[in-house]
């Protein structure tokens, strides 16, 4: 039934109902109708517009920072900004030169080195020299992947690599030293007798460059070419931190000797560990023992922090 012919008929209803019932029946009558008309009517949900003046204030604010953004950063030709910094790593003292690319890109230069010799060591019963001969030199392509922050992605190469430890000990009195061969322990104690004409002695080398050429990965923090305007005028130091790994291989001991005469418990069946073949043999087996060991450390940690200094030497564009 449409809403015209439901409108008649309650027309026809109220002519009829007034001649019927009483007044106040008929005002209840004509409620009623008038809550079924409305019921019947359709509804439209009515959405408020939006105020043109509201938008074009967020369309404005978003400009106005995007502007400020673009103000705030320096676009830098590229080669017209240096830095050099300098800082302690686990290969020793770091020295580093850096330029820019272009927005998201500097390339770096790296050198680390560190000689140390300490010959007053005491363990397990021996008196130790030992030494540590770290220099490494190399170059990593720095990425930014926001060039307004500090992070960034830094893949590189070690192009010349000489880290290594050595070492040299002699036994204290009553010392012994046991050699694992095929899962077999053989225990020797250094002769005394002969402690002055042939001392025994042990030496070792650890060679940390097996791969004297060898790729590396790093992130950290810290953009030692600023690109903010702020930062080019008011500051020109930077404090990088870094961490990551070279994939140098795995140690590789590259020596093990003993030499000097050394005996069983009772001191006797005495050898020269340097000439006698089965004292060789346990040598060589324990150093393949040690070696295989090593094996599963393929890379060497890089962890290092210092102070950069950065100016132009170019323009700006």
């Amino acid at each position: 039934m449409s809403r015209d012919q439901l409108f008649a008929g309650i027309v026809r209803f109220l002519e009829v109902a007034h001649v019927k019932y009483p007044p106040f029946l008929m005002t209840l009558l004509i409620l009623a109708a008038a809550s079924t008309l409305a019921a019947q009517s359709p509804t439209t949900p009515v959405t408020a517009p939006k105020p043109a003046a509201q938008t074009a204030q967020k369309q404005a604010e978003v400009k106005k920072t995007a502007a400020k953004a673009k103000k705030d950063e320096v676009h830098l030709k590229p080669l017209s900004t240096i830095a050099f910094g300098g800082g302690i790593s686990l290969m020793g003292v770091n020295l580093q030169a850096s330029t820019n690319l272009n927005r998201y890109l500097n390339a770096r230069g790296t050198g680390n080195f560190f000689n140390y010799t300490d010959s007053n060591i005491s363990t397990n019963g021996f008196d130790l020299t030992g030494k540590v001969n770290l220099a490494t030199a190399g170059a990593s392509l720095d990425i930014f992947p926001f060039p307004n922050h500090g992070l960034r992605v830094s893949p590189g190469m070690l192009f010349y690599n000489q880290n290594g430890i050595s070492a040299t000990a002699t036994p204290q009195p009553g010392t012994s030293f046991t050699l694992t061969d095929n899962g077999v322990d053989y225990d020797y104690y250094p002769d005394a007798a002969t402690q002055a004409t042939n001392p025994f002695q042990v030496n070792a080398n650890l060679g940390l460059n097996t791969h004297k050429q060898a790729f590396t990965l790093t992130t950290g923090w810290g953009n030692v070419i600023p690109r903010k305007r702020q930062d080019q005028v008011s500051s020109h130091l930077t404090f990088p931190f870094e961490i990551g790994v070279a994939f140098t291989g795995a140690p590789t001991i590259n020596q093990f000797k003993l030499t000097g005469w050394a005996c069983n418990s009772q001191g006797l069946n005495c050898v020269d560990m340097g000439a006698d073949p089965t004292a060789k043999a346990h040598i060589t087996a324990q150093q393949a023992k040690w070696q295989s060991d090593l094996d599963p450390w393929k890379v060497y940690p890089i962890f290092s922090f210092g102070v950069s200094y950065s100016f132009n030497v170019g323009p700006q564009q």
